[in-house]
């Protein structure tokens, strides 16, 4: 993050805390890929799936994100103190969720390149009203103050390697849609007979 003061720096985590499990929700029942309907105010945002360091559990993550020459780029904005980060660290294989599929990929910090600046400024406008919000506007800060600004981002490639199909992927829990659906019905019918 840009430099923030620590109590909202504090908020600020909690906040995405909260909305990261909205954002998961969403893709569980299958509207992942609505949310991306209108990136540039939205944001495109994907699920990144990274296994536990110490755990060896999957760790599901909202991000947002840039497609670029065919790799997947994220940034982590609260720098290497990031769970998600620590543990593609440790374990680089990965998994997306995408609007057009679900992948399997290989993960790795490329905070180093040339043109980190020019790709960091791509996914940092895919992030929609996120980066403004802790003051990084990559549509009006120049090269410089961007690059202040991000010091501590750490930029992210992540290489898909083969398609995934079958269960524990996105919209995993789309069964809930006929069964809210019919239980509306099934109410609406009732209530009429009351009256």
């Amino acid at each position: 993050m840009a430099a923030l003061k620590p109590e909202f720096e504090a908020q600020l985590r909690a906040w995405f805390r909260s909305f990261n499990r909205f954002m998961l929700m969403m893709w569980r029942i299958g509207l992942g890929p609505a949310l991306n309907v209108w990136p540039e105010g939205f944001g495109r945002f994907m699920v990144l799936t990274t296994t536990g360091r110490r755990s060896g559990q999957p760790r599901r993550t909202p991000l947002n994100y840039a497609e670029i020459d065919g790799d997947i780029y994220c940034v982590a904005g609260f720098g290497g103190i990031s769970d998600w980060y620590r543990n593609l660290q440790a374990y680089p294989q990965v998994e997306i969720w995408l609007s057009q599929g679900w992948w399997v990929g290989e993960a790795e910090d490329v905070s180093d390149l040339a043109d980190r600046l020019n790709r960091l400024r791509t996914v940092l406008r895919g992030s929609g009203f996120v980066a403004p919000l802790v003051g990084v506007d990559p549509h009006r800060l120049s090269d410089a103050e961007l690059a202040a600004a991000t010091t501590n981002y750490r930029l992210v490639r992540i290489r898909p390697i083969a398609e995934r199909r079958g269960a524990g992927g996105p919209g995993e829990e789309a069964w809930i849609w006929p069964q809210a659906a019919l239980a509306l019905l099934v109410f609406l019918a009732l209530s009429k007979r009351e009256v």
